[in-house]
């Protein structure tokens, strides 16, 4: 909820209101941490704890100290640890952390993450070099690392294969595509009025701006960041605009090739039963939402590696992840190392968590396991798995930094203003695009960065603001700059 004048306040009154919101969590974390016997293990995800609950059950009888593990909404565990950390009492003893609240825990100096460093005892038992490189990204900072991967999340687009095969398209040729221009040039004729009444009834890709995660996971395939290696804000540059420009282009003009088709919603399940889009993005977890929410697709649908930016680039991206971690405050750090080894790096797991969700491991010794290479019938018996593990070595790079939410945010904002913009010019072509995209990308870069000045508790850190007041980062205006390009006020009426 936004608050009149609260932008506006003291540094002071920040952190009243932050210590606020930590005491409201606090009685809850002693009295779980005081009442539960032997070790704490918090997940957010109910497919995870359906998994592991067998696999603790069989550890906990051959194993002390027992293991409590307690399935808590995303939201409650994003409050209980940072509560925690900020107030320096115990949560739990280990901790399942989604990617999209994990950096807020990186926040200020290195010394101050919550988490216990896990880098020197991963080298030192060889599971650094055990693990898909990529897959540590968002838990690293600094070269230090604070969680176990779980998972990979390598992207690839999905088809419908009876469309574009009703379409009179080759799907031959359509396979072999290798650009998204190749893309937008085989499946041109798939855009069409079905049913004469002028208004287009199937697109060939599932995409719009406001999806903050497809845009994100486009920009990182092709080459695209937020962050730089030391945490920098790297918004508005050069690549970031063309790509985003590209983007745009797919959604306006005579040459659309995109529309919105909404995820994990009984609306957009009926857009995708109907046809409305031909393709759309798939990493490995998405086969499972697909499977249970849009069962009447199964034997229509197909995979192949994204069509990449440019001949030769990358042809997948990633999407979503998740870690476990350990907090400082956890009294048995070895006992909980020796469950989180046997948890995340359990070859029994890892078959579980493909065959029951789709999601490839990312320990690499269990690549080799045939499990990969069973057919998948709603995947008209393509053997997914393995087109998975192929594709996860490539992933591309990502920053843990804490900011990392509010930026892609932002991107999104700037991908939806360059398209009002383009709506209300008339133009559609990338070259068109690109001044309005880097004018779009100016200015959110300026909102971050504030935001990042405004908000910064701690100096430190790589990529951390200064306190109010104080002289402000690079890359952040004390005000807002009026962009080269003049960008005028949103269009309520925007054909989407």
């Amino acid at each position: 909820m936004y608050i009149r004048g609260v932008r506006n306040r003291s540094l002071g009154v920040w952190i009243v209101l932050g210590l606020a919101c930590v005491s409201s969590v606090l009685v809850a974390v002693r009295s779980e941490a005081d009442e539960a016997e032997g070790l704490v293990f918090w997940t957010f995800a109910k497919p995870h704890a359906e998994m592991y609950r067998p696999l603790i059950a069989e550890r906990n009888e051959r194993t002390d100290p027992d293991v409590s593990m307690q399935q808590l909404a995303l939201a409650v565990v994003e409050q209980r640890m940072l509560g925690g950390f900020f107030a320096g009492v115990p949560t739990a003893d280990l901790i399942e952390v989604e990617r999209g609240i994990a950096g807020r825990a990186f926040t200020g100096p290195i010394e101050s993450v919550g988490f216990t460093d896990l880098t020197d005892r991963l080298r030192a038992e060889g599971l650094i070099d055990a693990v898909n490189p990529a897959s540590f990204g968002p838990w690293t900072r600094d070269g230090h690392i604070f969680g176990i991967p779980h998972d990979v999340h390598p992207v690839m687009l999905g088809y419908r294969r009876d469309l574009i095969e009703a379409s009179g398209v080759d799907t031959a040729a359509f396979e072999a595509i290798e650009t998204w221009d190749d893309f937008a040039r085989t499946l041109a004729p798939l855009r069409a009025d079905l049913d004469g009444d002028g208004d287009i009834d199937r697109y060939p890709l599932a995409f719009w701006p406001t999806d903050l995660d497809k845009v994100d996971l486009l920009l990182l395939q092709g080459g695209g960041q937020l962050f730089d290696e030391t945490g920098a804000l790297t918004l508005a540059t050069e690549t970031n605009a063309r790509l985003l420009a590209r983007m745009v282009s797919w959604c306006v003009g005579p040459d659309r090739i995109a529309c919105e088709v909404p995820d994990f919603s009984m609306s957009g399940n009926k857009l995708k039963e109907d046809g409305y889009a031909v393709c759309y993005f798939f990493p490995d977890w998405m086969c499972d939402v697909w499977n249970k929410e849009v069962a009447s697709l199964s034997g229509k649908m197909r995979l192949m590696p994204l069509p990449a930016w440019e001949p030769g680039g990358r042809r997948t991206s990633v999407w979503g992840g998740t870690m476990l971690a350990i907090p400082k405050t956890a009294p048995d750090f070895e006992a909980c190392w020796a469950f989180a080894k046997y948890l995340y790096f359990s070859d029994e797991l890892a078959r579980e968590l493909y065959r029951t969700g789709d999601i490839i491991t990312p320990v690499r010794a269990h690549w080799a396991d045939p499990v990969y290479d069973e057919p998948d019938p709603y995947f008209g018996g393509q053997a997914k798995g393995r087109m998975y593990i192929e594709l996860a070595p490539h992933i591309p790079p990502r920053s843990s930094s804490p900011y990392a939410r509010r930026a892609i945010e932002r991107l999104g904002d700037a991908g939806m203003r360059t398209l009002r913009t383009a709506q209300q010019r008339g133009v559609h072509t990338p070259d068109d695009l690109l001044p309005i995209a880097m004018a779009s990308l100016e200015r959110a870069h300026a909102e971050v960065a504030r935001q990042m000045a405004r908000t910064a508790v701690f100096r430190d850190g790589p990529g951390d603001p200064v306190p109010s007041g104080a002289p402000a980062p690079p890359g952040a205006p004390p005000a807002p700059q009026a962009p080269e390009t003049e960008i005028r006020p949103l269009n309520p009426e925007g054909d989407n």
